[in-house]
Parts: structure tokens; C-alpha cells; sequence
């Protein structure tokens, strides 16, 4: 009889047991550059339905996220705004082998029609008085291209007093959206947006295109969950999604 209890005590604790540890295998979290944000949510929400996978983000700077996982944030997986980073991880023996998941560009929005009457953005900012709004060039790569361009132009001297700080590409075009800047450097995927489309934008030729990679963290304890879900970040389907939002 004592045989019997302990026999079914086990399987009830099995039964307990097995339903939690599933679930912990059932969900990975993501750590996801703030220009991506738009874009992940729709691939995350496809991956979802599709796997039944749970797929969590925080949304942050680059190099905010980049630190996060240096102090031991538990994330699964990194979609950085640069390579830089990635492979700095790899490096480091933190991550895994990174890949190319994205390239995005920057442009300079508006949500002034009347801002997009000049030739093209030199123009705009040449007759333009406002602030303008910059992602951090020091911890967001949309900023760094943004800022590159600036330079080559010659506007950096004349714009330094205008700019205004924002930590993430999309604090840039909230600045921008809500009126708060006349114009802010963004990147294109914003334009994709149900506030994106009521401004206006330029096409910056001289920033550099923004080769966006991701990587697996070393740490992470559902390594196959989470290249599923790598796979089909990188997949037609997800492709078709980026492109919708300006990236290649």
C-alpha cells in the first residue's frame, strides 16, 4: 500500500512538474534595437501563431541593450542596430556566431509638410531654425550614420546648438512626430507608421546604409527554441515583412 502512495505521489509530481518546465522551454526573450521595434512586432506575432512559442522583448538603445548584456541581463537573443556590437559579444564569449538580419537607412522626417519644400535635406536644414533631434551617436548607429552625414555636409558646426539628445532612433521620431523638433533624423522604417505617413521625409544619400546583426547570447538555456526563431527572422516570410518597413 505504502508502494501504491509513493508510486502515485511521483506521477503526481511528474504531472506538476512537466507543465512548467514546457513553458519555460515555450518562451524566449529577445533584447531589440529601438528602429526595429515596429517590424519585430509583426514577425514576433507571425512566429507566435505559427510555433506557439511566446516571444518577449525589450526594445532599447543599442548600447543600452549592448551593456545590459555585458552586466548579465538574461536575454536569449540580440538584434543590434550595428555588427559592431554582435561581434564584440562573440569576441567576448558572450554570443554566438552573429548574423545579418537587417539594413535599414536614416532619414531626416518631418511632420511639417512645408519642411520638405527644399531640393533635398541640405537644403532643409539650410533655411530650417528649429531643433532637431539626433539619436545618441554615442549608443544608437541610426545616430552615428546620421551624424557621419552631418559632417560630410558641413552642418555640423551650424546644427550643434539645434540638436537635441534623444537614447533611442525612435525617441528621435517621437520628438519629431509630436512637434516637439521641427525635424529629427529617423530611420525609414518610421515612415511605414500610421504617424510617419501624415509628414514628410528626405532620403539621406551621404549616411552610410545600417547593417543590422543579431546573435544568439551564450547563455541562454533554450538555444533551439531560439534558432527557430532566428530562422524565421531571416526567412521570405520575414523578409516580406521588413520591407514593408524599408529595410532590406
Amino acid at each position: 500500500m505504502r508502494k501504491i502512495i509513493q508510486i502515485t505521489i511521483s506521477l503526481l509530481l511528474l504531472t506538476l512538474v512537466i507543465p512548467f518546465s514546457v513553458a519555460a522551454q515555450d518562451k524566449i526573450t529577445v533584447a531589440v534595437a529601438g528602429n526595429f521595434i515596429s517590424a519585430f512586432k509583426e514577425i514576433a506575432a507571425d512566429f507566435e501563431k505559427q510555433s506557439g512559442i511566446v516571444v518577449q522583448a525589450t526594445f532599447a538603445s543599442t548600447g543600452s541593450l549592448y551593456s545590459q548584456i555585458i552586466n548579465g541581463a538574461p536575454y536569449d537573443l540580440f538584434l543590434s542596430a550595428d555588427e559592431k556590437r554582435p561581434g564584440l559579444l562573440r569576441e567576448e564569449g558572450l554570443a554566438y556566431e552573429p548574423f545579418v538580419y537587417a539594413r535599414g537607412r536614416a532619414i531626416l522626417w518631418s511632420s511639417n509638410q512645408s519642411f520638405c519644400a527644399s531640393e533635398d535635406w541640405k537644403g532643409a536644414l539650410a533655411v530650417s531654425t528649429g531643433r532637431i533631434s539626433l539619436a545618441n551617436p554615442v549608443t544608437a548607429p541610426y545616430g552615428t550614420v546620421a551624424l557621419d552625414a552631418v559632417r560630410k555636409a558641413g552642418f555640423e558646426s551650424a546644427l550643434e546648438s539645434r540638436f537635441v539628445t534623444a537614447q533611442t532612433v525612435a525617441q528621435s521620431f517621437q520628438y519629431a512626430s509630436t512637434g516637439a523638433v521641427e525635424a529629427g533624423f529617423c530611420a525609414l522604417s518610421a515612415v511605414a507608421s500610421e504617424e510617419g505617413q501624415k509628414g514628410c521625409y528626405y532620403h539621406i544619400p551621404e549616411a552610410e546604409p545600417v547593417i543590422q546583426a543579431a546573435c544568439i547570447i551564450a547563455k541562454t538555456k533554450n538555444r533551439k527554441t531560439v534558432e527557430q526563431f532566428a530562422a524565421f527572422l531571416v526567412s521570405g516570410e520575414a523578409l516580406e515583412i521588413k520591407k514593408t518597413f524599408g529595410y532590406e
